[in-house]
Formats: C-alpha cells, structure tokens, sequence
C-alpha cells in the first residue's frame, strides 16, 4: 500500500511536467553561425582569432575539399560535411554510429575527443592525421569497411522513448526559463534501424514554476521537452503526450502490485519520502521518464544486423516503441 502510494504521488509530479511544443531553435544561417556550428561539432566550443585561419583549421583536420571560389561556399561545404544529411550520412551520424558500434552507446562530446578515445580503445593510443581518415579507420574496425550501414527512413510520430534526466527538477531551485538537459536511457530501434542511441542528449525547457503551498496546494513544473538528438543528428522535436503519460500511469499502476517498476522509474530508492510533507516536487538527476516524437520525421537510422551475434538485447525494439506501431 505504501509503494503504490508513493507511486501515485510521483506519478502526479510528473504529469505536471507538461510540454507546450515551442519550436527548435532556428539552424544557423550566417556565415559565422555555421562556422560556429561546425567548430562545436568538431572541437566542443566555438574557436576564436581570423575568420580564415579558422576555416583553414577546419579544412586540415576534416580533408573539406575547399571549393575554388568564395569564403562562403567553403564554410557551407564544411557545414554540409559535418552537419548535413542531404546528399547522404554526415560527418557527425558517421562519428554517432562508430562510437555507438564500440561503445554501445554515444556521448555529448566533441568528435575530436571521441575519435581519440575510440582510437585508445581499439588502438591503445589516438593516431595522427585528418579526422575524417580515422573515422574511415574507426568504421574499418567497427564494421568491417569504412561504408558504416546507414539508411533513411521514416519515424512515426508518438514514438516513445524512455529518458534520464541530467538536470535535477526542483520546483524550489527553478525558474521559468532555465535549461533542462536529460539523456536517452536506451536505445531505440524499429525495424531494425537504431534510431535514438542510448546516451543521445535532448534539451527541455522550464516553462512555469509554482511553489508548494499551505492547504495542499502542490508544487507545478511545465517543462517542455523539446528535442532529442537522433543518431543521424538531427535535434528532433519531442514532447511529453497523452502516450507518454499512459504509459507512466500503466507502470505506476503495475508497481502497486510489485517492486518490478522501480528499475522502470529511476533511482526511486534516492527520492523516497520526498512527498511526504509540502509536495514538493523533487526529482533529482537519474530519474526517467518517458516523452514521445512530435511529428513524423525522416531520419537516418543504423542497421543494428551486424551487432545481433554481439548481443541480441541490442537489436530489438522497445516494448514501449512497439506498442505505437
């Protein structure tokens, strides 16, 4: 009675966590924007000094065939190198899928870091030379050539996928406006197809915060959830639904009958008693949650067949990604 309790109240809280579906930030569109955009990809943070020693920079490191002509055609074609799924997998959906095949899983840092830390990996220590050349190198070992099994595809919308937060939620502690950043907590995969990578990182917004008050009046946190990186990078829009909420309630409801939910539903053992007095809404780093896609997308996704030998665990669907099938 106690834990069915406790799961009807984190239930609440985290029904509060409303998505009002704002739009994804703009893509770059200046020439500096893009150049930006491409040096976080690449080093983790914009570089600074001469426009043009940076771009000579890019070029060295990624082997961008530098068109003869403007500033700003190099940089667009360094943009679409990296960034760009349109004439196929960039740079970055190479770099998500190598790591991924190691790693199982991807991280939020530069490729400059990950390529190096693949290398140690299967090397012992990083190697020298454009880093486009060792992710052909890094796809050689991964997947046997350096063609990595990459392939379009659609995705329905109302897809589940079950997250983790990394910014703890704390009504007491928030403001409209703050940053939440939350992680996938596994991978998704349809048809064969991962799509989401366990580790992908999302990014949410604080959009209204009410303290707890006297007389049972709870704490509220509206959170939108606005988006999750895919593999192929893409930053898709995401939202906590009706199909998310149903499929927490129906979670909540199958831990009332047994302690089975509690490994569904996050580090419950940290945030036990956290309701008990003022409702206050407390979920710290760790917890997960479902949220859902937004619209239908059209995304890369990696053929996980090369991996089922490795371990089958890997190449199937998420109960909960099937059930919207």
């Amino acid at each position: 009675m106690m834990m069915k309790r406790f799961f009807s109240v984190l239930l609440t809280a985290l029904l509060l966590l409303e998505s009002v579906g704002i739009a994804l930030a703009a893509a770059p569109t200046t020439m500096q924007e893009k150049l930006s955009a491409v040096e976080k990809a690449a080093y983790g943070q914009a570089q600074t000094g001469a426009l043009l020693d940076r771009l000579n920079k890019l070029e060295k490191d990624f082997s961008s065939n530098a068109p003869k002509s403007s500033v700003i055609d190099r940089v667009d074609a360094l943009y679409a190198l990296m960034l760009l799924n349109e004439t196929g997998p960039s740079l970055v959906t190479q770099m998500n899928a190598v790591e991924w095949a190691i790693t199982r899983q991807v991280s939020m840092e530069s490729i400059q870091k990950r390529v190096s830390e693949m290398e140690i990996i299967m090397q012992g220590k990083p190697t020298e030379g454009s880093y486009r050349n060792r992710i052909d190198t890094l796809a050689g070992y991964a997947f046997g050539s350096k063609d990595i099994p990459l392939s379009a595809g659609r995705v329905p919308a109302n897809t589940l996928v079950r997250i983790l937060t990394v910014t703890p939620i704390n009504a007491k502690n928030l403001k409209a406006g703050d940053q939440i950043e939350f992680q996938a907590a596994e991978d998704v995969i349809e048809g064969g197809r991962l799509l989401y990578a366990k580790g992908a990182p999302g990014l949410g917004v604080v959009k209204k915060v009410k303290q707890a008050q006297n007389f049972g009046r709870d704490a509220e946190v509206d959170i939108d959830f606005q988006s999750l990186r895919a593999i192929d990078g893409t930053e898709t829009a995401m939202l906590l639904g009706e199909e998310s909420k149903k499929k927490m309630e129906s979670l909540a409801m199958a831990a009332g009958a047994s302690l089975a939910g509690i490994a569904l539903l996050g580090p419950l053992g940290v945030i036990g008693g956290i309701f008990v007095k003022g409702k206050n809404i407390d979920l710290p780093a760790g917890t997960e949650v479902f949220i859902q896609t937004k619209d239908e997308t059209n995304l890369y996704g990696l053929n996980t067949s090369l991996h089922e030998s490795a371990d089958p665990a890997l190449t199937t669907a998420d109960s909960s990604t099937a059930e919207m099938k």
